[in-house]
């Protein structure tokens, strides 16, 4: 019964078929993950995509947690003797928990307020007496109040209008009033904390020592820019409607006209508003908007790091990884096509040490000896420079011996991002890799790999290292890990992991496994060899049928003598395959090879009760290619080399540039002078658009327009407008 109310609760939220949501909800109490339900359970889910099954999955948490919340809440109210049916009723039939907590407030535990001291006073039937406003002397009614630690009449009214105030603030047509009064009208004001002002730390919040908006056109990114500043005892916040307005409303419900009770219940209603009701309410709509924000800003970054894992890979190629510097050189390390290190040493092309021949020449050496076909070098410090020498080498400018070819072949140059390689070096996954390397090749190596697999390596690191966030360690961190684990067990699951070359922290986000049964497999492998079938998994220790059934079509094995292992193919639809194969009088590999004879398969004759056109129709699309990679082919990029400093740029320039990231307000661009530019949201499109991601993607090529160079605080404002 609970889980067809959860399915009618989430269907009606999120817009989607009820028997969609209850199939969807089963799966997921089955252990299904959200990847294998979205890729495999298409006809119990009606077609429904990732978003879609993440979204029901987490209102479903949240309605779980309402539940647990609605059983606390009866067992206290049934404890206190104060349970009715109609209470009980009211409680069981609610969903919402702010509507939840308003019905629980009046008997939830509470600290000794100044409404319970008139209680224990016996002030209780005076305030009820003073709030009916039918008392014409309400001074002669509470002489009879007069006891006790009540000293006067004055004390005894008082004591019964803190009564009142409490109950008005406790009501929950009150509390509903104030919130709409909120929702409507609250402006957000941000003030600098005087004594602060003037300090280095204040500078960066200068604008908003004195800031105002209407709450609900506060954007994400101001709202956590202002938060972080009121953390650091910078700034001061506050939310308010127009108090007013507010008190008179809540005065129109309590005071019945201008009588002694009438305006004793006034002042205990303006009581009650400023000292309870307001502060309670501000808190809940700080919260909410800070929730909201960061719903925003989680969102934003989680597709930023969706683009970024998602990036275009080179490849199984032969790589030099570069991670430049000044001072102390640039660290060169050489892969083979598997990511292996094969050598490292340091160069030092650069000031103060100058060594261009020497370093030229033992470049040369390494790309001939290990046979480079591509260099990755990091756009960090000495980034620029660093390009334009290995350029300058490879066109055979350091070439002593003219007669002698510069290299066969040369390799291609890619500059990627060395964002958290410092902090992957630093790792246990790093050193548990290279126990025997420092961090600076651990770090050069990383730079490498991210060139040829930016997915396979960018797992090792805390995605909050990556450098494509924006605020985020002023988000909710439960929140903010949650949506980036589940972007990375996307990424992983729509690309497929090679079994036989996954490191344990690419397989553990895989579909089924996680840490324990991806070093298992890891294990098996180092013990038993290479995997030659996805039905060899059956023997990783613990890996049982229900793990094999949610990670086996993510994992692929090339080379597989059943061609089905390197595929999208659920090894439960094997049969249908080979009975495809069978029908058109071939086995599966002819099948895959010839287009005629899978186009001449009619895939409703293999329609089942459990199997339908959607997985039939995956599956003939997988036989095309099987195994095939999701992410975009690589592409070269080379900055303006004209241009290699914020003092080399003027307005009206119009220079190449990478998107580095994208914030709600725009996206910053790489344009080669070691301080990255803004493309303000207003300046990406002659028309209005909603966010930045509408127009401009993660490491994205891009020819921007110069508008404005602000050299003393170091900005550069970008344009897309008129390029």
């Amino acid at each position: 019964m609970e889980k067809n109310i959860f399915a009618k609760l989430i269907a009606d939220a999120l817009n989607i078929q009820e028997r969609a949501v209850a199939n969807t909800i089963a799966l997921i109490d089955e252990g299904c993950t959200i990847p294998f339900i979205s890729r495999y359970r298409k006809e119990r889910t009606g077609g429904l995509d990732e978003v879609q099954i993440a979204a029901i999955s987490d209102k479903y948490e949240k309605l779980h947690e309402i539940q647990k919340r609605k059983e606390t809440v009866v067992k206290t109210i049934t404890d206190l003797g104060k349970m009715t049916p109609d209470l009980n009723q009211r409680i069981e039939a609610c969903w919402d928990a702010t509507v939840l907590e308003d019905i629980y407030l009046p008997y939830k535990p509470k600290r000794r307020t100044r409404a319970q001291v008139a209680r224990e006073q016996g002030l209780e039937p005076l305030a009820q007496l003073i709030l009916l406003q039918r008392e014409r002397d309400p001074e002669r009614a509470a002489e009879r109040y007069v006891k006790g630690d009540v000293k006067d009449v004055q004390a005894a009214i008082k004591g019964a209008q803190d009564i009142i105030a409490e109950t008005i603030s406790e009501d929950e047509r009150s509390r509903q009033q104030i919130r709409n009064a909120f929702s409507r009208q609250a402006i957000i004001s941000s003030t600098v904390v005087k004594a602060k002002a003037d300090t280095d730390e204040a500078a960066k919040y200068s604008d908003y020592f004195n800031w105002s908006e209407p709450l609900k056109r506060c954007s994400s990114h101001r709202l956590l820019a202002m938060r972080r500043g009121e953390n650091e005892g910078i700034l001061r916040i506050s939310i308010s409607p127009d108090d007013e307005e507010a008190t008179e409303r809540l005065k129109r419900h309590y005071v019945y006209g201008n009588t002694p009770c009438g305006l004793l219940v006034s002042e205990a209603v303006d009581d009650g508003y400023k000292r309870l009701l307001k502060p309670a309410i501000e808190n809940e709509f700080a919260s909410l908007s800070k929730e909201h924000a960061d719903e925003e800003a989680i969102r934003v970054f989680a597709e930023n790091l969706r683009q970024l894992l998602l990036g275009a890979p080179l490849g199984q190629k032969r790589v030099m990884g570069v991670d430049p510097g000044f001072r102390t050189g640039c660290k060169v390390i050489c892969l083979d096509a598997q990511g292996n290190l094969l050598h490292h040493e340091a160069i030092f092309p650069h000031p103060p040490v100058n060594k261009h021949m020497e370093s030229a020449m033992a470049l040369l050496q390494m790309i001939r000896k290990y046979q480079i076909e591509a260099i990755s070098i990091g756009n960090g410090t000495a980034s620029r420079e660093t390009v334009n020498f290995i350029h300058d080498v490879l066109a055979g400018r350091y070439n002593t011996d003219t007669k002698q070819q510069v290299v066969s072949s040369k390799p291609q140059v890619f500059v990627v991002s060395e964002s958290g390689a410092s902090v992957y070096s630093a790792s246990k996954i790093a050193r548990d890799e290279f126990p025997d390397e420092d961090v600076t090749v651990r770090g050069a190596v990383s730079i490498g790999r991210r060139l040829m697999d930016p997915l396979a390596e960018l797992v090792k690191i805390d995605p909050k290292s990556i450098g494509v966030g924006q605020y985020q360690h002023d988000v909710d961190q439960a929140k903010l890990k949650h949506s980036l684990d589940q972007t990375v067990e996307s990424c992983v699951n729509a690309v497929g992991v090679n079994l036989n070359t996954a490191s344990q922290h690419l397989l553990m986000y895989v579909s089924g496994l996680g840490p324990t049964l991806a070093k298992n497999i890891v294990d098996y492998r180092k013990e038993h060899g290479a995997f030659t079938s996805r039905a060899q998994l059956k023997d990783v220790p613990r890996l049982g049928p229900a793990a094999y059934q949610q990670c086996a079509g993510f994992l692929r094995i090339p080379g597989a003598p059943n061609p089905l292992d390197n595929s999208a193919v659920h090894p439960e639809s094997y049969p249908i395959v080979e009975q495809m194969a069978k029908d058109q009088k071939c086995n599966v590999k002819d099948l895959i090879k010839d287009k005629e004879k899978r186009e001449a398969i009619d895939i409703r004759k293999y329609v089942s009760d459990k199997v339908g056109i959607p997985t039939l129709t995956d599956i003939l699309h997988e036989l095309e290619k099987p195994g095939r990679d999701p992410r975009e082919q690589l592409e070269e990029f080379e900055f303006d080399k004209n241009v290699s400093t914020i003092d080399d740029l003027t307005e009206g320039m119009i220079l190449p540039g990478i998107v580095t990231n994208i914030t709600n307000f725009g996206a910053f661009v790489d344009i080669g002078v070691h301080q990255d530019g803004l493309i303000h949201i207003s300046q990406m499109a002659n028309r209005r658009i909603a966010h930045p991601l509408d127009v401009v993607k993660l490491h994205q090529h891009l020819r921007v327009r110069v508008i404005e160079v602000d050299r003393r605080r170091n900005r550069i404002s970008l344009s897309l407008k008129g390029v």
